[in-house]
């Protein structure tokens, strides 16, 4: 057997991260309705004082899995210092620290779509998104609705839903995972950085998934899932029911399947959850991070630093405060987006489907958003 040298992320790495989440900072979106005008000011009323654990292993073991694309041995390099901006505070867990389970409380995702709020918190919107809900979380009312009802595509929409389905397991985050071929094929032709051999923990894989939205990381998540892909994609299935997502269904853990298919109404049920239920804090974390620097190791091509930045520009430009959020867009599906926001501290949740191109799903989230800051 050959003598392979792997990098390992140093106590120091792990410090200088900590030190530069906390000199972070962000602004959030609120109305100065003296001047009727927008302005941004910092955004400590807005922090959750959110924690996020990627949680990379310490030792690597060689899989006994055949790679397609061999290349010379390589020289160890240093773990370089992975980078997020906003308001959160990340923490790395190293191996062998035990991550804790929060428990689950009883969720309430029952409401009606035929109860709007107030007639002065309803919206005046002209979106040209396909279906469209825009969700007040104080007062459990929908505030703007468009083809809500309407099952539609959903593409990497879904990818909330496998890393719900990853949190129920309560898998052990700090396991490594090896990417094979077969994760790199799916249901159609998409771009990816990602290759065989790649190795990351369930943790950071997940992150990518979210953050990235690197559909061979939902596969492997899934493949690796107790039972396998097949009972992975069952889990979904009976998540969505159980929440009352009666208009969804998965055939897929990427959103590469058309038949991946949901309703702007069905997205609300999921992301209240995801908004509030302490099992998916991760997912709130891991969603909106900015940018990130991810560490992969290879044992045939050599490690790498992949840098990512997130799908979502609004999170990278960083002047929304934004808490949860998951972008899509395969052929079938249009340019699709869902969000929880808090302007004028108060949290709402949108959801849009069915953008014709990148530009309508942009100009329609930050005219939604703008409504929610001037609304009474």
């Amino acid at each position: 057997m050959k003598n392979i040298h792997l990098g390992k992320r140093s106590n120091k790495h792990y410090a200088m991260l900590l030190a530069l989440m906390a000199s972070s900072s962000a602004s959030a979106f609120v109305v100065d309705n003296s001047q009727s005008k927008t302005v941004t000011v910092p955004s400590a009323q807005f922090s959750s004082n959110q924690q996020v654990y990627v949680q990379p292993s310490a030792n690597y073991a060689i899989s006994e899995v055949a790679y397609f694309e061999p290349t010379p041995s390589y020289a160890s390099t240093p773990a370089p210092s992975p980078q997020l901006n906003q308001s959160q505070t990340v923490s790395v867990v190293a191996a062998g620290s035990v991550p804790v389970a929060s428990a689950a409380p009883v969720m309430n995702t029952n409401y009606s779509t035929a109860n709007f709020g107030s007639s002065t918190d309803q919206l005046m919107l002209s979106p040209r998104s396909a279906a469209v809900a825009v969700f007040d979380l104080q007062s459990d009312q929908l505030l703007y609705s468009k083809n809500a009802d309407v099952q539609r595509s959903i593409a990497s929409i879904s990818k909330v839903m496998t890393a719900m389905v990853i949190l129920d397991a309560q898998l052990d985050m700090r396991e490594e995972i090896t990417l094979i071929p077969s994760d790199l094929v799916g249901a159609k032709q998409a771009s990816t950085r990602l290759k065989a051999g790649d190795r990351m923990t369930r943790s950071e894989f997940t992150l990518m998934m979210l953050m990235r939205s690197e559909n061979p990381a939902a596969k492997a998540l899934a493949r690796t899932y107790p039972g396998g892909y097949d009972v992975f994609v069952d889990a979904m299935n009976r998540k969505a029911q159980e929440l009352g997502m009666y208009q969804t269904t998965f055939s897929d853990t990427s959103g590469l399947d058309p038949r991946n298919r949901s309703s702007a109404n069905d997205l609300v049920k999921m992301m209240k959850v995801v908004n509030s239920d302490p099992r998916y804090q991760s997912i709130r974390n891991f969603s909106t991070a900015p940018q990130y620097d991810f560490y992969i190791a290879n044992y045939d091509s050599g490690n790498r630093t992949y840098k990512g930045n997130n799908t979502n520009r609004l999170v990278r430009e960083g002047n929304y405060p934004i808490g949860v959020q998951k972008t899509g867009f395969i052929r079938e599906a249009g340019y699709s987006v869902v969000m929880e926001t808090n302007v004028n501290n108060r949290p709402a949740i949108i959801v849009q489907l069915g953008a014709s191109n990148s530009e309508n799903r942009w100009s329609d989230a930050e005219s939604i958003l703008t409504e929610l800051a001037y609304r009474k």
